[in-house]
């Protein structure tokens, strides 16, 4: 059988082009569509180096790991070592789900047209184990990481946000809400929801009595400095939840927001706090909500 080189490099390439976009899906980070070409790039190149080489370096195991480091930050550009591994994680779960899908239906799409070289499959059954394979491994993950969430316990959602304006800081008990897709409509910035009545040390008391008011436009109440220092500051976040179709909350960018979780202390630089008028739970249990971008 006649095997092109491109033909290998194309392959690779869609292959794991669908693995990390996957991979991006699952990590809720943002998809950069060109970066995940370069990355997709990166390992096509070295799989078909592998396939016609015959240096055994290309088979190296530290080789391979910092190949798919390499892959992980050219893709998704993670800010801390904590998303790289969590990255890195999901990436090789992904592969290893893909890659057990595809290893089972290679017996059964014509395995007689299959050749192996240097760890690398290739013949005429790739690009419909390629494209059957990443069907059957979504759906396998997607159900896997819905089983997942299930057995996750309350403990598990609860965690404590820091948030830091004006100088001064509060720390807040805090709960991951699955459901909370809250995103600020002109930046698309994540919003933490939190209760009015825990911002007092933090916003001027004057933004937070009138709040509906300044969604209604009217701003008599509010004293002249405040409002030209903070009004402009203000976002306007639109939401639905159960028993109000449609609402709206006033958000405001904070200087710094950390979400602290199991001694770990993460940095949210792009998110919004949204003032919520009312108590988010009747006996206080938490302060905040998050969605899981921010978690």
């Amino acid at each position: 059988m006649t095997i092109y080189i491109d033909i290998i490099i194309v392959e690779n390439l869609i292959m794991n082009y669908i693995i990390l976009y996957a991979t991006g899906l699952i990590s809720k980070c943002k998809i950069n569509y060109i970066r995940i070409l370069i990355s997709s790039l990166i390992g096509a190149i070295y799989a078909t180096a592998q396939y016609v080489s015959k240096l055994h370096i290309y088979s190296n195991f530290i080789i391979k790991i910092a190949l798919s480091i390499i892959i992980i930050y050219v893709a998704f550009n993670p800010q801390n070592l904590k998303k790289m591994c969590k990255q890195l994680v999901l990436f090789y779960l992904t592969t290893f789900t893909f890659g057990g899908v595809a290893t089972y239906l290679i017996y059964v799409l014509k395995p007689q047209n299959i050749i192996m070289k240097n760890g690398i499959y290739v013949g005429t059954y790739v690009l419909k184990v390629i494209f059957i394979g990443a069907i059957l491994g979504t759906i396998i993950l997607i159900i896997s990481f819905k089983i997942s969430k299930n057995k996750i316990t309350k403990k598990d959602m609860m965690c404590k946000s820091k948030i830091r304006m004006n100088g001064k800081e509060i720390i807040l008990d805090t709960m991951v809400d699955t459901g909370n897709m809250l995103k600020e409509p002109i930046t698309g910035s994540p919003v933490i929801v939190v209760e009015k009545m825990a911002l007092y040390d933090l916003i001027p008391k004057e933004i937070l009595n009138n709040t509906e008011s300044i969604l209604g436009g009217d701003l008599e109440k509010i004293p002249e400095n405040i409002k030209k220092e903070y009004i402009p500051k203000l976002k306007m976040i639109p939401f639905s939840s159960l028993g109000k179709q449609y609402g709206m909350l006033i958000g405001i960018r904070p200087e710094k927001l950390e979400i602290i979780n199991e001694q770990q202390i993460e940095e949210k630089k792009n998110a919004i706090i949204g003032i919520y008028n009312k108590s988010l739970t009747k006996k206080g249990e938490y302060k905040a909500l998050i969605g899981i971008e921010l978690y």
